[in-house]
């Protein structure tokens, strides 16, 4: 199985995590979701895989969320999927696959938890912030 990445291009952090897979040696299957949207099917396979609701996995800010009435607590599951697959921008990401599981990887550095070899080299975020050191070690947050 090769690593797999629901990516948007225009997303700081889909791209942050996007270089955290090349850092380690992988390249990705790169699926840009705005694009072609994951089917209905391997949407809710994604969700569950990554131990998230249907409503953890959808992208408020800077999508018609709001303006939809996405927010009412009563919309089941099976609506708001719908809406995620009419309007793709709703659905969060990146979503990545692994042979080793399924993250929303928000923030990016997720993405180590689930990368089948170790980061190769350096890695700093687009932000300025450090993840990797040199000798490809995690750096600690605060």
């Amino acid at each position: 199985m090769t690593v797999r990445i629901y990516h948007n291009p225009a997303c700081g952090t889909s791209r942050n995590t996007l270089a955290l897979i090349r850092n380690s040696g992988e390249e990705p299957e790169v699926i840009e979701y705005l694009l072609h949207p994951p089917a209905r099917e391997v949407l809710i396979q994604l969700i569950k895989d990554a131990g998230l609701t249907v409503r953890e996995a959808i992208r408020r800010k800077g999508t018609p969320y709001a303006e939809l009435g996405l927010d009412n607590p009563q919309l089941s599951d099976d609506l708001l999927l719908d809406a995620m697959l009419a309007h793709p921008v709703l659905i969060n990401r990146p979503f990545v696959v692994t042979p080793k599981g399924v993250r929303l990887c928000r923030p990016s550095e997720l993405v180590l938890d689930i990368l089948p070899n170790p980061q190769q080299g350096p890695f700093t975020k687009e932000d300025g912030e450090v993840v990797i050191d040199a000798e490809g070690r995690r750096v600690a947050t605060s």
